[in-house]
């Protein structure tokens, strides 16, 4: 079996990806006060990674020229994706200082406007209710506690 097509090539990248981050969750330490262990989630999708990376080398499609194409990526495009890593990182570094709720709220409201979502109204009220259940949800249902910041709950 050869690299000469893309898929492989990304494919053998992504197992090695995997397997480093495997490595890592499975240096998560033990959280005892949970139903649902912290390494669970991080288990799981390096898990998931690695055998997708796997399919993804053994499906053997050739390459066309219009697939090829397809990697020439825009400018603009370009653009946009480092914006979003911007935006990323300043959720990060929010995160622990404003909290989950309002920190998230702000980030889906960004970045949905960004990519063209520009009913202002939908944007936060989806962004409100999705983040509210994700919050109730670990807190309350999983015991695992997100960052709370300012607010009150």
């Amino acid at each position: 079996m050869s690299l000469h097509t893309m898929d492989r090539k990304v494919s053998v990248v992504l197992m090695a990806i995997s397997i480093i981050y495997l490595l890592l969750a499975f240096q998560l330490p033990d959280y005892p006060y949970s139903q649902v262990d912290s390494d669970v989630l991080p288990k799981g999708l390096g898990f998931l990674l690695f055998g997708l990376a796997i399919l993804l080398f053994i499906q053997n499609r050739p390459e066309t020229e219009e697939e090829k194409q397809k990697r020439n990526i825009k400018k603009e495009d370009v653009i946009l994706l480092l914006v979003t890593l911007g935006a990323l990182l300043l959720y990060v570094f929010f995160l622990e200082i404003i909290g989950f709720v309002l920190s998230t709220v702000i980030f889906l409201v960004l970045t949905m406007r960004m990519y063209g979502y520009m009913n202002l109204k939908r944007n936060i009220i989806v962004s409100v209710i999705f983040t509210l259940l994700l919050y109730f949800a670990f807190n309350y249902l999983l015991k695992i506690y997100l960052p709370q910041g300012i607010l009150p709950f």
